[in-house]
């Protein structure tokens, strides 16, 4: 049977390190992790996990309650977790909420910890009051919690995005280009984001000295349909917009096809700036200028935090990561950047 032994003798390292690298308890250096990594693959070596769990008390499991993944967002950030669980040897257990504005959190959560899972990353969307539940005294019960996609709260584990910091980008990359009537269509308001990247909307403009008054707004729900609806309320509201800033990419592909129909030409008539820079955002026409949220580092950041407070719960103190956005700037603003690229 082949053991840490002896892929600690192939790989030139310890037995120690080798365990590290497995449970991810002590930091591994890239280089030796993949000698080690060569030598469990070339060894045929299969790790006893339920030895290892039996060893330190642990499950190696941990719960991930997320909703929506059929959209970008969720299901890119759903991706950076598995893909750093699977770096750090943990195995996901995954619970989906159909609504998580209707959110049953107390059942999820005791289901959850009755499996024995190590640790929780809690990547539902901020919808309505749908943390209500975690007071201070419940969270001191539970495995160690991560927070993806929050507002900042004292005491919570947080990862998000700066969602006014990428709006900023979108709006003050539309004024250099000359653009002063900026329209925005937003995603649903019960939405923590929506109401983040509408405020940004808002702020950007104030500091320009610019219009950012509600016949300049108009409503959608993340779908593409949404976006044509809400390109057609805007242009009726008001007929001098010269851009529009989305509250995502999905939007901007539904206002892109109004905009055509309606005989616009993109950006010489009308400048549109998305957010989330889905895969299709480069292939549309023309190509969409967005905002990079990194939704797949946040993920991986999200899952490298949870292993973080369950390893080392002596030492870890609750924090807040912020991801700040990056503008990929393509043509349908009328400017060509070699960001566009990314």
């Amino acid at each position: 049977m082949i053991t840490v032994k002896h892929v600690a003798q192939a790989a030139g390292v310890s037995p120690g390190t080798v365990s590290n690298t497995l449970t991810g308890k002590r930091p591994v250096s890239a280089k030796t992790r993949a000698r080690i990594f060569q030598a469990i693959e070339e060894l045929g070596y299969k790790p006893n996990l339920l030895a290892r769990s039996l060893v330190n008390r642990r499950s190696h499991f941990i719960a991930v309650i997320t909703s929506e993944i059929d959209q970008f967002g969720p299901s890119r950030i759903l991706s950076g977790i598995e893909a750093q669980a699977e770096e750090l040897g943990y195995s996901l257990l995954l619970s989906l909420m159909r609504d998580p504005s209707q959110a049953d959190v107390e059942s999820t959560i005791t289901n959850l910890v009755a499996r024995g899972v190590d640790g929780i990353i809690w990547a539902v969307h901020q919808v309505g009051n749908n943390r209500r539940w975690f007071t201070r005294e419940r969270r001191k019960k539970l495995p160690p919690i991560v927070f993806v996609t929050m507002e900042p709260k004292p005491g919570f584990t947080i990862i998000n995005s700066n969602n006014r910091a990428g709006a900023a980008l979108a709006v003050n990359h539309l004024i250099d280009t000359g653009c002063r009537v900026i329209g925005h269509i937003s995603g649903p308001l019960d939405w923590w984001e929506a109401r983040e990247r509408l405020t940004g909307w808002r702020q950007s403009l104030a500091q320009a000295g610019l219009e950012n008054t509600d016949d300049l707004v108009a409503r959608g729900s993340w779908s593409a349909e949404s976006g044509e609806a809400a390109l057609h309320q805007l242009l009726s509201q008001r007929s001098d917009i010269d851009s529009i800033f989305l509250g995502n990419d999905q939007m901007a592909i539904g206002a892109l096809q109004a905009a055509h129909r309606r005989g616009y030409t993109i950006p010489h008539d009308l400048a549109l700036v998305g957010f989330d820079n889905i895969p299709e955002s480069r292939y549309l026409w023309p190509p969409l200028t967005t905002i990079h949220q990194g939704l797949f580092e946040i993920g991986k950041v999200a899952l490298q935090t949870a292993h973080d407070a369950i390893e080392y719960p002596d030492e870890f103190i609750a924090k807040q990561i912020t991801h700040q956005p990056e503008l990929i700037v393509r043509e349908s603003t009328g400017v060509v950047h070699s960001s566009g690229q990314a």
